[in-house]
């Protein structure tokens, strides 16, 4: 009788493994959603990129937001449920004297397409900047740390190009 169960649970477990399918399992590496890659440039000599110092990024409505100590390249996430999301930059956001922080705010407009990758993996969603080409809107102050924002590639495929250059 033992032998006859565990011949039983072989056989069912060697059915369940051969049962599996490729699309049974989201593989390492497969294309997600991509996030919008932003690199800052220095306005003055605008070939050269330029580290942003403690910047601190919140999009509008959220409370938890993301910190970069000295980068020349950052990555957003955009809504994949939604056509617009506002971005606060706040640079020398660690500085505790509040009057040498500064805040721009820049309004990301843009649609979506949803593609289907497979059953294990769903679906990503891919995005097109409906901006014009000499930039973002970009709400304007008295002390805009930001000069100008210029609009690389206005399709967002992937993460392996900038598609947003920031003039500082």
């Amino acid at each position: 009788m033992k032998k006859i169960l565990f011949g039983l649970f072989t056989l069912l477990f060697a059915l369940s493994i051969w049962n599996c399918e490729k699309d049974d399992i989201c593989e390492d590496g497969t294309p997600t959603t991509p996030k919008l890659i932003i690199e800052f440039y220095d306005n003055d000599n605008p070939t050269n990129t330029k580290n942003v110092t403690d910047l601190k990024v919140t999009a509008e409505g959220m409370t938890s937001s993301l910190e970069y100590n000295a980068v020349s390249k950052i990555e957003l996430p955009l809504k994949t449920d939604a056509d617009l999301v506002k971005y606060n930059l706040v640079l020398n956001s660690k500085n505790a004297d509040i009057t040498l922080q500064n805040e721009d705010k820049i309004t990301i407009n843009y649609t979506r397409k949803d593609i289907y990758i497979s059953r294990a993996c769903g679906f990503k969603t891919l995005y097109n900047l409906n901006t014009n080409p000499n930039g973002m809107p970009l709400t304007t102050d008295s002390n805009n740390w930001i000069k100008e924002i210029k609009i690389q590639k206005f399709t967002i495929e992937n993460e392996n190009e900038t598609h947003v250059k920031i003039f500082f």
